[in-house]
């Protein structure tokens, strides 16, 4: 009788808070699923990732994490794009037209793939003097082990823009588990390469580039076959995606681009901030990127709760049902707040494991604790309103507001008062990260004022 109760009060709390009109708390626990998985998968390949470069020096692990914060500021813009086609596809979905959903779909994937092209071929061309500029006070050994990654980086990048095109087709009609399998494929080949190349035949970051290659493009390969044999939702034929359809890229483009704006001003002031931690030392630059692994832990639950919310919103939107769109926004705010209680209080016990998978040196394991504690308590109430909000925005089609926010306060926020901190206060890589952290908290009281207003509602994105 006890369980039978416990169900029954689930079943009303889940009911009251993840249900509406337009989709059910089964509909979207189907969804959130499959990408809890995915970002899990992700995060803990990246983990293991940078612990088995690590067996290659400090001086490659900086590197990795320098050219790594470059990488996210390129490969994001084509990402954003991929973005605008999800919600594009959502609210097809939501308003019922499958021949548009399909046409939303074979637009996001030719316009990613094209601009990851001009991407790659622009930094391959660039790649020295880049490099001179933005990182030219790092040690040689350093500088060297980057200029091999992120050649090998970019010769990537039209492979892993296929497979976030494709994956943000299937997330935008509700199939996660599809974008997962493709998603696994992709990384879990890129962990099983990287021991071959790193661990056994030594090969360090010129095998960490091959490895990446190689995963990004045979994850490619499946995507296509996927879309075009087995998928019988998108109805995507080969030819589709060859062919450019003006109207679906302008509508794909209003959502995509001001977010790919929004993605290079921001992973701009990353780099920033990276500049200013290279200034401070190989050391800091290890502790950085070991406290950036860690912390993209913390953060599966809710991340994949802001990948979700972008399907679930902009299918409400598409039936223009503005209540359940609010509703669930609210409801997956305080979720995400709770899943970072939740993984503190399981994680910060095993930090000396984690961390010791990292072998760092003894004299900066206080300060990755340090940073990781102060990043813990703040993510539980500032996270959820600066991440989870402006993707619920960007669902409804507000996506300008949004990245211009999201702009300002980094350059305002983030970049000034990481320098104020870390240099000028002498606070280093923990006053860095501190600005973060407060820079969340101003950037999300904006997004929840937006939120309560109604202009964020008012955007007629499709027909």
């Amino acid at each position: 009788m006890s369980q039978l109760s416990v169900r029954m009060r689930t079943h009303g709390f889940l009911n009251k808070h993840f249900s509406g009109e337009s989709i059910d708390y089964r509909q979207i626990i189907a969804l959130f699923i499959p990408l809890l998985i995915d970002q899990a998968f992700i995060v803990g390949l990246n983990l293991v990732n940078t612990a088995m470069i690590s067996s290659s020096g400090m001086a490659a692990v900086s590197a990795v994490n320098m050219i790594d914060s470059l990488n996210i500021f390129l490969i994001n813009v084509f990402v954003a794009v991929s973005t605008g086609g999800t919600v594009v596809v959502a609210q097809y979905k939501g308003s019922g037209n499958d021949l548009m959903v399909s046409k939303a779909a074979s637009g996001t994937i030719s316009s990613v793939s094209l601009l990851a092209l001009c991407i790659s071929l622009f930094m391959m061309v660039l790649y020295n003097p880049i490099l001179s500029v933005l990182f030219g006070s790092a040690s040689p050994d350093v500088l060297a082990n980057g200029k091999v990654y992120l050649l090998g980086s970019c010769m990537s990048f039209v492979g892993i823009a296929i497979v976030e095109a494709v994956c943000g087709a299937l997330r935008g009609i509700g199939k996660t588990r599809a974008s997962l399998a493709l998603s696994l494929i992709m990384n879990l080949s890129y962990v099983l390469l990287n021991v071959v190349f790193i661990n056994v035949l030594d090969m360090g970051v010129l095998g960490m580039t091959i490895a990446v290659n190689v995963s990004r493009y045979a994850g490619a390969v499946c995507a296509l076959i996927y879309l075009v044999r087995v998928d019988d939702d998108l109805r995507v034929q080969l030819r589709d995606m060859l062919y450019f359809n003006l109207a679906m890229l302008k509508k794909i483009l209003f959502i995509g681009l001001p977010f790919a704006a929004e993605q290079m001003f921001f992973n701009g002031g990353k780099i920033l901030t990276q500049i200013f931690i290279v200034s401070l030392g190989t050391n800091a630059l290890a502790t950085n990127a070991i406290c950036s692994s860690l912390a993209n832990v913390f953060q599966i639950p809710a991340n994949a709760l802001a990948l979700t919310i972008v399907t679930v919103v902009g299918q409400c939107m598409g039936r223009r049902n503005v209540a359940d769109a609010r509703k669930f926004t609210k409801s997956f705010i305080w979720l995400s707040s709770c899943s970072f209680i939740v993984m503190g209080l399981i994680l910060m016990p095993l930090f000396e494991p984690m961390v010791g998978l990292f072998h760092p040196p003894a004299e900066i394991v206080d300060d990755i604790f340090v940073v990781i504690l102060i990043n813990t308590l703040a993510q539980i109430p500032l996270w959820s309103i600066a991440f989870i909000t402006p993707s619920a925005l960007r669902a409804a089609g507000d996506s300008k507001f949004t990245s211009l926010t999201s702009m300002l306060s980094m350059w305002l926020c983030r970049v000034v008062l990481g320098y104020i901190l870390g240099i000028v206060f002498n606070l280093g890589i923990v006053g860095v990260w501190l600005a973060m952290d407060i820079e969340w908290g101003v950037r999300g009281i904006v997004f929840l004022w937006r939120f309560r207003g109604n202009k964020w509602v008012q955007h007629r994105l499709i027909d």
